[in-house]
């Protein structure tokens, strides 16, 4: 895994204030960032979960159900390949990839420069898909105005007790594949107590990319949070 986030096993003194420093840059790059979406009335969100959680399918959903009276901007990121961003790309929308190799967490400086890829006086959201990884995301700001995490009932409902920086740091938690519940033994109300246990402001929303059920509130709450990032 990478050396600057925390996961590397050294944790001499060296190490831990060459992160330190790392950390403190990107909190920098990070409000640059945040004054860039605000400057072009932007609202900036953060899609973090572990892999294969439907990150992609509710931004598929999410820009199907929006039909052009939002427009959206994605930066996917991925160890490799660009499939995702295709996918993306595939509805018309502009997306810009991220290949991080090695790297398990997105930065700031990664997000600067890929918003210099997008029509920004165009887009009134901009969605980032983190990493698929519930530990190093986590640690890294970005300059997005909220974290959103997601948790498919098919990963299990300990997550959050077992996570709980991810969750921490989020403002809303989406439970996804909620068609599939019947198939599992997923805990719900146990995943949200141990979620608020963490972070007892955390707002959850319960959704079917597949089926559309819960998407009305997601859009929802993406119109609320556009009009007071605008205010």
């Amino acid at each position: 895994m990478c050396q600057d986030c925390g996961c590397s096993a050294n944790t001499s003194t060296k190490v831990l204030e060459v992160q330190k420093k790392v950390l403190e840059r990107n909190e920098k790059e990070a409000g640059h960032n945040r004054e860039t979406l605000n400057r072009y009335k932007i609202l900036g969100l953060n899609l973090m979960s572990s892999p294969g959680s439907g990150k992609t399918s509710l931004l598929e959903k999410t820009i199907e159900l929006l039909n052009g009276k939002l427009s959206i901007g994605v930066i996917e990121g991925d160890l490799e390949t660009d499939r995702d961003a295709e996918r993306i790309r595939n509805r018309g929308i502009p997306v810009h990839q991220i290949t991080t190799g090695q790297t398990c967490h997105l930065d700031a400086k990664m997000i600067h420069n890929a918003m210099h890829h997008l029509p920004l006086k165009e887009i009134d959201m901009l969605f980032v898909e983190n990493v698929g990884n519930l530990v190093c995301p986590a640690a890294y700001e970005i300059g997005t105005h909220t974290n959103v995490v997601l948790l498919s009932v098919n990963e299990g409902d300990d997550k959050p007790a077992k996570y709980p920086l991810v969750f921490r740091t989020a403002e809303l938690m989406v439970i996804t594949k909620t068609d599939q519940m019947p198939y599992t033994d997923f805990n719900v109300q146990g995943a949200i107590n141990d979620a608020r246990r963490i972070n007892p402001e955390l707002k959850v929303l319960m959704l079917s990319a597949k089926t559309g059920e819960g998407m009305g509130e997601w859009i929802d709450f993406l119109k609320k949070r556009l009009q007071e990032c605008r205010s």
